[in-house]
């Protein structure tokens, strides 16, 4: 079924809950609130009725731990980063109906009520397991709240649920000497009771709706991700953790216990939907209750997972709510070739840019449109931005519109001139510009936004190429009439410019309906053959666009260059150099050459790779903390250094035999030890 053309009353569109413990960077922008914002105000324009919901997510482990390191509450973290996150939203031009947080009261009455519908409904499972406990805080300890040494690593500060070292996903029970990061203590195993999800018996459920009704709408990305969970087979989960910041469980006797935030935060677009129907006067329950909604989440892909297989799940158990009809991830966006790392300072933060590039919010919605990692990541460069800007923005949109605007106000004082004989060229023009706004309006249907924008700039590349063509300037002193129907044409493309570039550009958009002395117009507006009519009087031109100058691409360029040796810096010193060992102790371990024959990820973790390596000897399982550096595919047959004698240990289920020797610099980059030339698999080295 083609999802895309059946009718709906209403649009339901959110976009990700933003963590309230940092600001926003280009990277949140391009993967999840332009497009999102895009869609909407394209929504808008045609006269849909529609809803556009956002808000900060404020709880959860990150926060708490920002805030003991910082000697604050939790609140006043969130409240520092969620009035930042909102005004920044505001300053950039993103077009909310309510930007809420998970903090407010309305969010914990509508959370609590979701959950106490499924519990009193028996959806439930609820058991007691041994968890890690401080008995000095005399608290549970989320994964985040315990430290010790990597098992894959060796790194000393590895997290509970990750080590931020190698990236591996991680359970507690895997770290060698745990401590709590509240006491130093080493945690004790104390039973506590928690309530799960039981996401298994929604699979036949997610299975139908995901993979068989949205196999062709939705994004190979989604859809892939959404299939390998499922056939993996989907396992109860969690929904409450022992803390004392978040929504409380309302049941009794469950003091010290929260909602989980992975399961109170999506529940945040309906308590956000909930708060704007009731400034608004709306009835909040049709926009998530009724069958013809069209419900959209607007995602990056780290919350793929959330928001097409745990929420979907959630609501189906609730009863009453309809599911997303769409779930249009992206994946990541790098910034000068690196990951664009909170961390780490590696960024381009959004409040930054609004105060240093004044009055370019649309330069950076173009070129992080332009540049949406919509089916690959992408990378963002200041010269690509540069280049964008002047080559593109200015040198053909702003170009054409003021070279058009010029003209009319030398030749005819800036009133539209009346159309004459249309020649073939012009009835090429006319017929080509008419044709964009279906075209650009069709991409946008099927969230193909760099396509969309694509779209619009060859409508200003028709116009500059039609001007160019014609020369007015040369024809005039000869041919005045000639010159009225050019303009006119160019004048009408001008005008679809302003309607059409709403939803990309929308300041420069506001900007060019000034100057044509235009009111705002529908989407279906702009299909219309004459959008100005003759004798309609312009307003004076201006630049829609200034040139960007090399110092302030390089001031950006420096700005990152001394963040990076900040990083250097302070990144760790090499470890000093370890106890002298006997000979003896070196000769005991079996340090060989082996070939990776294949390698897989393992299931349900993001850094893991099950590899068969053929020592010479045998061929065995080798589990290791890799795939944040190597795709299995590149693994196939390269020679490797293995430790053929390293004691077994279990990983995820997998019992590992070996580990392979690789170097990691100060940035956490990996690379294989290898022989220079090929030798045979089994060739001891020592």
């Amino acid at each position: 079924m083609d999802h895309s053309k059946k009718a709906f009353a209403r649009h339901t569109v959110t976009a990700a809950l933003p963590y309230a413990n940092g600001p926003i960077h280009i990277g949140h922008l391009a993967g999840v609130y332009i497009p999102a914002d895009i869609y909407v105000r394209y929504l808008r324009m045609k006269g849909e009725d529609v809803v556009f919901i956002c808000g900060s997510d404020e709880h959860g482990v990150p926060i708490t731990i920002k805030a003991r390191q910082e000697n604050v509450h939790p609140q006043v973290v969130v409240d520092k980063y969620h009035h930042q996150i909102r005004d920044s939203f505001a300053r950039f031009g993103i077009s909310f109906d309510v930007y809420s947080r998970t903090s407010a009261k309305i969010h914990h009455e509508t959370a609590s009520a979701f959950f106490k519908t499924l519990y009193d409904k028996g959806v439930f499972i609820e058991k007691d397991t041994a968890q890690h406990y401080d008995e000095e805080s005399g608290q549970f300890l989320a994964d985040r709240y315990i430290t010790g040494l990597c098992p894959h690593c060796s790194y000393e500060k590895a997290y509970g649920d990750q080590c931020e070292n190698c990236g591996t996903s991680l359970s507690p029970d895997e770290l060698i000497n745990p401590r709590s990061v509240l006491s130093g203590n080493k945690p004790v195993m104390k039973n506590t009771r928690h309530w799960y999800l039981p996401l298994d018996r929604y699979e036949p459920m997610l299975r139908q709706w995901i993979l068989e009704s949205h196999r062709h709408d939705w994004k190979p990305n989604v859809y892939g991700q959404c299939k390998s969970w499922i056939e993996q087979g989907l396992q109860p989960r969690a929904v409450t953790r022992d803390l004392d910041w978040g929504v409380k469980l309302p049941l009794e006797g469950t003091e010290g216990k929260v909602l989980y935030v992975w399961f109170d935060a999506p529940i945040g677009y309906v308590s956000a939907t909930r708060e704007w129907a009731l400034s608004a006067g709306e009835d909040w329950e049709k926009y998530w209750k009724s069958d013809d909604t069209k419900l959209v989440h607007f995602i990056g892909k780290d919350n793929i997972v959330f928001h097409c297989i745990i929420f979907p799940a959630m609501l189906k158990a609730e009863g009453s709510y309809i599911l997303p009809e769409n779930v249009p991830a992206n994946e990541f966006l790098n910034l000068e070739g690196d990951k664009i790392s909170t961390s780490r300072n590696w960024a381009v933060w959004l409040h930054e840019y609004l105060d240093e590039f004044a009055g370019k919010q649309d330069v950076l919605r173009y070129v992080l449109c332009s540049a949406a990692p919509e089916t690959k990541d992408n990378d963002f460069t200041w010269k690509d931005f540069q280049a964008r800007n002047n080559n593109e923005l200015l040198a053909v949109l702003g170009n054409f519109v003021n070279r058009t605007l010029v003209l009319t106000h030398k030749y005819f004082d800036g009133a539209v001139p009346g159309a004459g004989h249309y020649g073939p060229e012009d009835e090429k023009a006319l017929e080509g510009m008419q044709a964009f706004p279906d075209s650009i309006g069709h991409s946008l249907d099927h969230y193909r936004f760099r396509e969309a924008l694509s779209g619009l700039m060859n409508l200003a590349r028709l116009g500059n190429r039609y001007l160019t063509e014609a020369e007015p300037w040369k024809v005039y002193k000869t041919d005045p009439q000639r010159v009225e129907t050019t303009l006119n044409i160019c004048l009408q493309i001008c005008a679809r410019l302003a309607v059409l570039s709403a939803p990309f550009l929308t300041f420069t958009s506001d900007k060019l309906l000034k100057m044509l002395n235009m009111s705002p117009m529908g989407w279906e507006d702009a299909a219309k053959p004459v959008l100005l009519v003759a004798g309609h009087q312009t307003g004076r031109p201006e630049l829609l666009f200034e040139r960007i100058e090399d110092s302030q691409i390089e001031a950006q360029v420096d700005k990152l260059l001394k963040t990076r040796e900040t990083n250097r810096e302070s990144a760790p010193q090499p470890a000093p150099l370890k106890e002298n060992i006997a000979f003896d102790d070196f000769a005991r371990m079996d340090i060989r050459l082996g070939t990776i024959v294949s390698a897989d990820k393992v299931a349900k973790t993001r850094k893991l790779l099950r590899l068969t390596v053929d020592t010479g000897v045998d061929r065995r399982t080798v589990v290791s903390g890799i795939a944040g550096h190597y795709n299995p595919d590149e693994l196939k047959g390269r020679q490797v250094v293995i430790l053929a004698n390293l004691e077994p240990r279990t990983i995820r289920g997998i019992e590992s035999h070996g580990m392979l020797l690789m170097a990691e610099d100060s940035d956490g980059r990996l690379a294989f030890l290898s022989p220079d030339k090929p030798l045979d698999n089994g060739s001891l080295i020592g």
